[in-house]
């Protein structure tokens, strides 16, 4: 059981379950407005702490800098959300279900309170700072903490398909084309000339050629293609609601003033 000395120990500290594993963050602690001992811790839970759940803390115990709760994280955290009315206490009725959730008997916890005092109020108390009951209320607000959570925004694929495109190329080609050429009976040739029959019949072939465009094709590396990322920073603003407790005065003439807030 926690003592009423160590609960400044206890407040803005983590909280454990059974196993070790962490649950959140001590906010506030409840006291029994009967016994005046610790009867429930707040923890702050969920993403940015955003959340607050009730523990029962009479079985709760500090170790070195956390304390330890007998219930699993995921009961905790599931705990049924309950109202605090203006003056920081909980209704009998959230109490009650706050028992039932837990397994705790409600009639044994409300006598145990009750015992000896004349009264049976079965609600607690609360404060945020100390472990002492003085004249002095306590002001609290809630501070907005904003992080950063990672998800997925979206994928990117490389995909290699073919596609057939025309070229058209221009290259020279050559070709053989016949030309007769005629040459007199001369003192050179004449012997070539004469060396045949006088009259006859005969024939020549000359074979021609010609050149023509011949296309192929070979695949050729061109360049390497990869996908990478890089991290872009940006400002983005989000906002979202605080509550803040006010202290109200009556019967002062602090500066005049019959009512005053601060």
């Amino acid at each position: 059981m926690i003592t009423r000395e160590q609960i400044p120990t206890v407040l803005d500290h983590p909280v454990h379950d059974a196993r070790g594993d962490k649950i959140g963050d001590a906010r506030h602690i409840f006291f029994d407005d009967v016994t005046g001992e610790p009867e429930w811790v707040s923890v702050r839970t969920g993403l940015f702490g955003t959340s607050e759940s009730f523990v029962p803390i009479h079985d709760a115990a500090l170790v070195e800098d956390h304390l330890e709760v007998p219930y699993a994280k995921d009961q905790v955290k599931d705990a049924p959300n309950v109202d605090i009315d203006a003056g920081g206490h909980l209704s009998e009725q959230e109490e009650e279900r706050l028992y039932q959730y837990y397994g705790i008997n409600w009639d044994a916890a409300w006598q145990g309170a009750s015992a000896g005092t004349g009264q049976a109020t079965g609600t607690t108390g609360t404060t945020g700072t100390t472990g002492t009951t003085d004249d002095a209320m306590t002001r609290s607000e809630e501070e907005m903490h904003v992080g950063v959570a990672r998800r997925e925004a979206g994928r990117a694929r490389l995909r290699k398909y073919v596609v057939t495109e025309e070229e058209q190329h221009t290259v020279p080609v050559r070709h053989e084309e016949v030309r007769v050429e005629r040459e007199p009976i001369s003192d050179t040739n004449r012997d070539k000339a004469m060396a045949g029959p006088d009259i006859s019949e005969a024939e020549h072939d000359v074979t021609l050629y010609e050149e023509e465009a011949v296309v192929e094709t070979r695949a050729v590396p061109k360049e390497r293609v990869r996908l990478t990322t890089e991290e872009v920073t940006e400002e983005e603003t989000v906002s979202g609601e605080v509550r803040k407790e006010r202290i109200e005065t009556e019967g002062t003439d602090e500066q005049g003033d019959q009512r005053r807030r601060r």
